[in-house]
């Protein structure tokens, strides 16, 4: 866009500037405005008047009504007048009749004006020959009486026409007499603003429009169309108006080969995926459809030559791949959408800048930056962001970018969860191995083999597998003998006591311990595997049952015994019969001295039997041996039903 053309765009700012720097009292154009000015009046009178006056500029001034114009067109650059009515304004005319080309006054303004449609075409026709550059009308109200006007456009030096909130009260009236007139003119910028105007014809011929604004009217999608006479218009703004479909507005600038900048904000626009192919202008470079009803499909309608894109609150996802390959865009505005990541460059190569802010952006891609080399300026903040290990990486390559985050630290901080809720990305951190996929697979891993090692170990130097087969065996001979007990009923004791010992010391059991309790008065009848263990059951039954049918146990503890897998079977289940039932079963006979390094290290349990619970130890002298039986039948003292089966011995 050229320098001129950003000076005409610009004009309605810097155009009020000037005013109201220039312009300190307004003419107001009442019945008695202008008074004849006596023929005598001096020209060093008015030099000294206007001298008087508080300016900040001294080749540009205002009059009071009895100031002779004539002189004023030599010294005046900029004029406002206001309150203009059909009244007073033949006197308006007669005034700018005076500023003939060659004039200073270059600009003009217009406020408050209520005339009708003769009177209004005769003030534009007069500016229009007069030496103004810059009109600007104000609040006009169109009173009635719209009709054909032959409008003289030749010998001008108008170059910039505003017309703002304008009102027609005229109801009945052909639309062509009204718009012919403005499009028709020989201008380079036209604006009419605020006006509810409902249409604009296409100029006549090859216009010289290069600026167009009709900005907050009532423009629909039949605007232009087909319109071939505005091949130099290089901005047309059509802000806050009615269109609804961005392929008509598309077609509506194919004929405009001069078109750079177009604003189509604020409307209701919307594109759908199955339209037909879209008819840009191939000049236009620069386009705003910010706050419109657009989805992801206007990415298959968009100029192929667009450099700035404003796409600002939509209805935007996601920027689909592959729809839309825009080599020249360089700033695209995608902020108050519904994005749920950044949208990569893939299809814009040269982008530089991209704003991102406001969306529903939870997790960055933490590869965008790879896919945007040449993104000079990122702005992605005011996002919901989630603060997870997928974010951390976004922020370590925030810190390899070299400041291209805009906005960074203070607009970027956590939404969710909400332990970090308003803590900013700059300070979140979660430990590497939280967020090392591999590494925390390999450390689980490790963690593992190092739990299996430690069990293995475990297992091996407390023989654990022994203790789960024995275990198992137990519950499975258990549930045999409970389902035979059920069976049979036979659940009442049988035995005083199941005797377990090593087959290396069974002759002091046959020749000591049975003799000693198995005879005499109150005999004890005792479960001994050689004379009760019932055929055809295993072994591991056998004793499971003894013990069972048993009011106590006696282990005889010696060496051997501890060396016995068998005497291990029967310490553990009656070990488990001491712990199911809560009784106080077990008796320990120590037959020979046992030190603790010679008890395997599976034996603990015996190990905490010999440390916790008393035992009888076997005296060598015979004086002492009447107590030991005396203190081992009172450990096992109990009245047994008397049966055939299970008599004691008698004494020979």
């Amino acid at each position: 866009m050229t320098k001129n053309m950003r000076l005409l765009r610009n004009f309605f700012h810097y155009n009020l500037i000037a005013l109201t720097i220039w312009n300190h009292v307004s003419l107001c154009m009442e019945n008695e405005l202008f008074t004849s000015v006596p023929n005598n009046f001096q020209e060093d009178a008015l030099v000294k008047k206007v001298r008087s006056l508080p300016l900040l500029y001294t080749n540009s001034h205002q009059s009071k009504a009895n100031f002779d114009w004539v002189v004023l067109q030599n010294t005046t650059e900029s004029l406002s007048l206001s309150e203009i009515t059909n009244y007073n304004v033949k006197k308006l005319v007669a005034l700018l009749s005076n500023f003939r080309q060659g004039s200073r006054l270059q600009n003009l303004t217009l406020t408050n004006v209520s005339v009708d449609w003769y009177a209004l075409m005769e003030i534009l026709q007069t500016a229009w020959h007069s030496s103004v550059e810059y009109l600007s009308m104000n609040n006009v109200t169109q009173l009635a009486d719209i009709d054909t006007f032959h409008f003289d456009y030749s010998g001008t030096s108008m170059k910039v026409l505003t017309m703002q909130k304008v009102l027609i009260t005229d109801l009945y009236f052909s639309q062509d007499d009204l718009y012919q007139i403005f499009a028709n003119m020989n201008i380079e910028a036209l604006t009419i603003a605020e006006s509810e105007m409902i249409h604009m014809l296409c100029p006549s011929y090859n216009s010289n429009f290069r600026y167009l604004n009709f900005f907050k009217n009532d423009l629909t999608d039949l605007l232009f169309q087909n319109c071939k006479n505005l091949m130099q218009l290089e901005t047309l703004i059509l802000q806050k108006n009615k269109f609804e479909s961005l392929y008509k507005v598309s077609c509506m600038t194919k004929h405009m080969k001069s078109l750079k900048y177009m604003d189509m904000s604020s409307n209701l626009l919307s594109h759908s995926t199955d339209a037909v192919q879209c008819q840009w202008a191939e000049s236009l470079s620069e386009l705003d459809l910010s706050s419109n009803q657009l989805t992801d499909a206007v990415f298959a309608c968009l100029p192929v030559n667009i450099r700035k894109l404003n796409l600002q609150n939509n209805q935007i996802a996601s920027v689909p791949k592959g729809m839309a390959e825009l080599k020249s865009l360089e700033e695209l505005n995608l902020a108050s959408n519904r994005l749920a990541d950044l949208p990569g460059c893939s299809g814009f190569p040269s982008l530089r800048v991209l704003n991102a802010e406001l969306n529903l952006i939870l997790t960055p891609s933490a590869d965008f930056f790879q896919s945007c080399p040449g993104l000079r300026e990122l702005q992605a903040g005011h996002n919901p962001f989630k603060c997870s290990c997928e974010l951390q990486a976004f922020i370590r390559l925030e810190r390899q970018s070299g400041g291209r985050l805009f906005g960074w630290p203070a607009a970027y901080a956590c939404e969710y969860p909400a332990e970090w809720r308003g803590t900013r990305l700059k300070d979140f951190h979660l430990p590497e191995l939280a967020c090392n996929t591999t590494l925390l697979l390999l450390t689980a891993l490790l963690l593992t083999l190092l739990l299996v090692a430690v069990v293995a170990f475990l297992c091996i130097s407390l023989d654990v597998p022994w203790y789960v087969r024995m275990t198992w065996q137990w519950t499975q001979a258990k549930r045999r003998a409970w389902h035979s007990r059920w069976e049979e009923q036979e659940s009442v004791l049988q035995f005083h006591a199941f005797v377990s010992y090593s087959e290396r010391d069974s002759p002091w059991v046959k020749n000591e311990l049975m003799p000693n309790l198995e005879k005499g008065e109150g005999c004890v009848r005792l479960c001994q595997h050689e004379r009760n263990f019932v055929p055809g059951k295993t072994i591991v039954e056998n004793i499971i049952d003894c013990i069972e049918k048993s009011y106590k146990s006696i282990f005889v503890l010696s060496p051997n015994f501890v060396q016995s897998e068998w005497c291990h079977y029967e310490l553990y289940f009656a070990h488990h019969k001491l712990f199911s039932e809560n009784s106080n079963s077990l008796i320990l006979i120590l037959l020979e001295p046992i030190t603790p390094h010679v008890i395997p290290a599976r034996y603990h349990k015996l190990k905490a039997l010999m440390a916790k619970r008393t035992y009888l130890e076997w005296p060598k002298e015979r004086s002492k041996r009447a107590l030991f039986w005396a203190n081992l039948r009172a450990a096992i003292s109990i009245n047994l039903p008397t049966t055939d089966g299970n008599r004691c011995e008698e004494t020979d």
